[in-house]
């Protein structure tokens, strides 16, 4: 892709509405826009990222065996009129009216609904266990929509939804999920932890959180160096002043850490299935509940954790994984013939070898195009100046260490299989 064709409106000044880095940075690199509060349009250059971390989520959850659905935003009320939750939920809910003056709601979330399918169509011990995903927008009216997309009124999450015949076959799925989400953060090279959690609105028997490390982070959890253990502040008993107390499992003291919630799973058991009448008929004859479990990963969020743990004072540093474009190709002038039909010449030789390269072909100083190259943050950077006249060499920076090296154009294919190796990844230079 050629910048000059593309469109990122990057900015140099820091945004006054910006409180965190991952806000600041998302506006300042062109990744998104404000369109009212909690609201906010991705652009082409975010939109690339939000795609590569739905397809790493898409991959995890496909080998753990669930399958994906598409379920309808626009929720009616009567469902959540059953499940107890239309009046429980409170004023995060959107709640709106049809021209015949029907109550629906924009789904916050989407037990309800799924287990009214499940109503549907589960009847049997024969249809289990299984295990729904879907990738979709989610509606919650926050009172004080703050630090970007971390609290947003609209945003986009991974939600799935288990059914199964009794609590072993939850365990089985649930452990699934767990190791699922853990490969997820691991493939996008955050730093997290799992910590036991309260149920809160959703229900069910016990819980966990993922928490990505942040020092701007609203979530608070206890650590233990010693056993392991780890919880929220809620479950831990722990004192958010700073008391942190010591461990149940083995009485050491405990750490805190400040971090983002990305993902929350859950046992539902039989709440929903009880209230909403979804049962199915067991090996013995009987008609049984189904037992639940909801698993849901936030994909706009994981956006805004990955930049709030990955930037410096010069922009974003994104990993391979999940980054816009791989490389970066920098001519240091667009008005000098012979340097515009090298860069078309390395441009040819990296798309012919299916990578990911943002071609920076503008006619503006050299300066503004590194200072765009560092704020947005691709991996690598391929740069020609005089020295690839001269000697045909191209200078190779690295974005998140500033390892630099030199490159002869017959040495490009073995630097990205080199490359692609290194990451572990078949290509992760291309979609």
């Amino acid at each position: 892709m050629k910048f000059s064709e593309f469109f990122i409106p990057t900015l140099k000044e820091e945004p006054g509405e910006a409180e965190i880095s991952s806000h600041a940075l998302s506006l300042r690199a062109g990744l998104i826009r404000k369109i009212a509060s909690g609201i906010y349009s991705f652009l082409p250059l975010g939109l690339r990222v939000l795609r590569k971390i739905e397809e790493i989520v898409r991959q995890e959850m496909d080998n753990a065996g669930a399958i994906e659905l598409f379920l309808p935003v626009l929720q009616p009320s009567d469902l959540w009129e059953k499940s107890g939750r239309w009046k429980e939920y409170g004023p995060e809910m959107f709640r709106l009216k049809d021209r015949n003056k029907r109550d629906f709601c924009l789904g916050p979330t989407h037990e309800e609904l799924i287990t009214y399918l499940a109503y549907l169509d589960l009847k049997s011990y024969k249809d289990l266990p299984v295990n729904l995903y879907q990738i979709q927008v989610k509606f919650r009216d926050e009172m004080r929509p703050r630090y970007g997309l971390l609290r947003a009124r609209e945003f986009i999450m991974k939600d799935s939804y288990s059914f199964c015949r009794n609590d072993d076959s939850l365990d089985i799925i649930y452990k699934k999920m767990y190791n699922a989400y853990c490969r997820i953060l691991e493939r996008i090279g955050l730093r997290y932890r799992v910590v036991e959690a309260d149920t809160g609105l959703i229900g069910g028997s016990s819980s966990h959180e993922f928490i990505i490390l942040a020092e701007n982070g609203e979530d608070k959890l206890v650590f233990c160096p010693e056993c392991g253990y780890s919880a929220n502040l809620e479950v831990s008993g722990s004192s958010p002043g700073g008391g942190s107390g010591s461990c149940v499992n083995c009485g050491k003291n405990l750490k805190t850490e400040k971090g983002i919630e990305i993902g929350h799973i859950f046992k539902l058991g039989s709440k929903y299935s009880d209230r909403l009448d979804a049962r199915f008929v067991d090996v013995d004859g009987k008609q049984k509940p189904l037992i639940m479990g909801c698993y849901g990963i936030g994909i706009t969020r994981m956006l805004a954790a990955a930049i709030e743990q990955m930037h410096d004072s010069k922009g974003i540093v994104w990993p391979v994984s999940i980054a816009p474009f791989a490389v970066n190709l920098i001519v240091t002038t667009g008005k000098n013939e012979e340097f515009l039909k090298a860069g078309d010449l390395v441009y040819r030789i990296l798309t012919g070898l299916d990578v990911e390269v943002l071609y920076d072909d503008r006619e503006v100083n050299a300066g503004i195009k590194f200072k765009d190259s560092d704020l947005i943050g691709i991996p690598i950077r391929f740069i020609l100046g005089r020295k690839f006249l001269d000697n045909k060499l191209i200078d190779v920076e690295y974005r998140k260490d500033g390892k630099k090296m030199e490159l002869s154009l017959d040495s490009i294919p073995g630097f990205i299989k080199k490359l692609n190796t290194a990451n572990n990844l078949k290509s992760p230079l291309n979609e």
